[in-house]
């Protein structure tokens, strides 16, 4: 059984539901998950991960969460070669071009890592509806048969 590790940092709460209906949608196409918040885990957390998943929102103009700070810094020096990542990321369109930036800051550090992108990035405005359902149940489908 394959093993998925979703690091997520939530300010509202929308992130946190966002990672957890990763992991169900993940648990469903059987994979075995941790799910931990960011401030509880070091970058070497996916050392041992087959797939792993940052669920993130960002704060203000562009700005990582504060508490992703020295996970997303050290993330570029662990070794993840071979191992798929995801990204998932919550934000609010009224932010413009800034909407969702951590999340695509953090696709282009796990790229750093040697990891392979094994599902398109998602983007979802606050909280999750039924369409950001089907998008996420997408991203686990795409996860899933990439993983070799």
């Amino acid at each position: 059984m394959a093993l998925a590790k979703i690091v997520y940092a939530s300010m509202t709460g929308n992130t946190e539901e966002i990672s957890d209906i990763v992991e169900e949608k993940l648990e469903d196409e059987g994979f075995e998950i941790e799910r931990e918040e960011c401030s509880d885990v070091d970058s070497d957390f996916f050392e041992d991960a087959d797939v792993c998943i940052v669920a993130t929102y960002t704060y203000g103009d562009g700005e990582l969460p504060f508490e992703f700070e020295d996970f997303f810094e050290d993330l570029k020096d662990e070794d993840l070669s071979g191992k798929l990542f995801g990204v998932v990321g919550s934000g609010d369109k009224e932010y413009g071009e800034y909407y969702c930036q951590s999340a695509r800051d953090f696709v282009e550090q796990f790229k750093k890592t040697g990891a392979i992108q094994g599902a398109e990035l998602v983007c979802i405005e606050n909280n999750a509806e039924d369409e950001d359902i089907d998008l996420l149940q997408t991203f686990v489908e795409e996860l899933k048969s990439n993983l070799a």
